[in-house]
């Protein structure tokens, strides 16, 4: 699993039922996609491709590249075979190095012990994951299973859903690549106008605009890559003007970023803001009842992350909620699809949508469901009045 020739192993990370998505990306970036599990894709890349990837991924997590596999069961073969892999490609004399490791019914079953092997092996001080990736170090990632040893490095540094745009938050975010996820999963490929009548901190409508404008969603962000001693400038600027020359100018088509709370649509002018997208998006201070689509624009896709604690500030009863988005998406919003991420399927049907799962994922360690009609005038039960 060593680096060859620019044929890298690697291994795209995301949230558990987001992975046919992250194959579709990789798959239209020209990635040939291999084995898909619960919480990842492989891949194989040359070195411009693996940086493509890290550029240009909406829904991955975090990008590994596989050092080495091997079977070890005590401390004197770990390091034997550790020693053997191509460190000196990506570890520099004066790189911070954390360490991320995993254990299941393996001998080697005490992961602190196993870091601080790797780190001596490295001439490293061992560091906790979170402190190395802070420092602007680097991450050994090292899962154990069945004494089976595989040994990755990060590619990515941060996680991938920090774009660098969201700074200001609301209540209960969504991580931005959850909803590229949902984007995604909605068919919504920037053509159509969008909705979101609980923007919150602009999540969704920001990674429309995004999309709709082919921004490379990682283009104001570092990546682990570059501090790498095999990394490419060249190879890595080329793929950066290849992004810059691939965005549009704007997004034309209608993104309404809604909700009630005006802290909320502070917070969403704001990360628009950073994100470069200000100018894409039409952001209201609206109740949901309130709500209509712009003005002489054709169906496009209702969708958000509503409330789904159990009240509302107020005791607002949720299933009330959701009934009023139900009314309102049947009535106002006639040949618009819709889509809702829920924390309790009974809410999705308290809209009287016939709503189908999309897929099923967690979002701030919640399990969720994406819940989506492809025509709101559809209805299960018609929306009580």
């Amino acid at each position: 699993m060593t680096r060859s020739r620019g044929n890298l192993r690697s291994y795209a990370i995301c949230a558990p039922g987001l992975e046919r998505f992250v194959a579709s990306e990789l798959a239209a970036l020209g990635i040939a996609t291999g084995r898909i599990d619960r919480g990842g894709v492989t891949f194989r890349a040359t070195t411009r491709q693996l940086y493509a990837a890290n550029l240009w991924s909406r829904v991955s997590g975090r990008i590994l590249v596989r050092l080495g596999a091997f079977t070890a069961r005590t401390f004197a073969s770990l390091e034997r075979q550790a020693e053997e892999l191509n460190w000196p490609d990506y570890v520099g004399g004066a790189d911070p190095v954390g360490f991320r490791v995993t254990a299941r019914k393996s001998a080697l079953y005490h992961t602190g012990a196993v870091a601080e092997r790797l780190a001596q092996l490295l001439g490293k001080q061992p560091l906790r994951a979170s402190e190395a990736i802070r420092n602007r170090g680097l991450l050994v990632v090292v899962r154990i299973d069945h004494d089976r040893v595989t040994i990755s490095i990060d590619s990515s540094g941060a996680p991938l859903h920090q774009r660098g745009w969201r700074l200001d938050g609301a209540k209960a975010p969504m991580r931005e690549t959850l909803a590229a996820a949902i984007l995604a999963a909605a068919g919504w490929d920037g053509t159509r106008p969008l909705v979101d009548p609980f923007c919150g901190s602009g999540t969704l409508p920001i990674e429309a605009a995004l999309l709709a404008r082919n921004l490379a969603p990682g283009a104001n962000r570092e990546f682990a890559f570059t501090r790498w001693p095999s990394f490419e400038p060249g190879t890595w600027a080329s793929v950066r003007e290849e992004a810059r020359l691939a965005a549009r100018a704007k997004a034309g088509i209608p993104i309404v970023a809604a909700d009630r709370d005006m802290d909320a649509l502070d917070a969403t002018i704001t990360n628009a803001a950073r994100a470069g997208v200000s100018t894409d998006l039409e952001v209201r201070q609206s109740q949901v009842s309130e709500l209509s689509p712009p003005t002489g624009s054709s169906p496009g896709l209702f969708a958000s992350n509503p409330p789904y604690g159990r009240r509302l500030s107020g005791g607002t009863d949720l299933r009330r909620l959701y009934r009023a988005i139900g009314r309102v998406a049947h009535d106002r919003f006639p040949g618009w699809s819709v889509g809702l991420l829920v924390a309790n399927r009974a809410l999705g049907q308290a809209t009287g949508l016939n709503l189908d799962v999309a897929f099923r994922s967690v979002n701030g360690g919640v399990p969720v469901w994406f819940l989506q009609s492809t025509d709101a005038s559809r209805v299960a039960v018609p929306p009580s009045r």
